[in-house]
């Protein structure tokens, strides 16, 4: 939409709010007249909606990169995870701390 027709819209959108609180603001109230109180308040939400609808049309765009990459997609790389060592546990004679004999102790082993 060109600069031109945007300011003409809200222009003429803020003219027509301005006109219809004027006109609302002019009407006497009148007791027992349900359906002129919901019909104000359907009408005043549905120029509320043009309204935001026509504002968020005037914000500046985001600064470029903001949303991240541009659109396709990004594969990620070839990789190659070598497994892990392999360990188990053995029993083995260990020499004791006391260093006068031999125990059995179950021991890891990795390769």
């Amino acid at each position: 939409m060109s600069k031109k027709i945007g300011s003409a819209l809200k222009a003429a959108l803020a003219l027509g709010l301005a006109a219809s609180v004027v006109t609302a603001a002019a009407m006497p109230a009148q007791a027992g007249d349900g359906g002129a109180i919901a019909a104000g308040i359907i009408g005043g939400t549905a120029l509320g909606v043009i309204a935001g609808a026509a504002a968020a049309g005037a914000m500046p765009p985001p600064p470029p990169g903001y949303y991240g990459p541009g659109p396709g997609y990004y594969a990620p790389g070839p990789a190659y995870y070598a497994p892990g060592p392999r360990c188990w546990y053995e029993r083995r004679r260990i020499w004791d701390e006391d260093g006068d004999r031999y125990i059995i102790r179950p021991v890891r082993v990795c390769n």
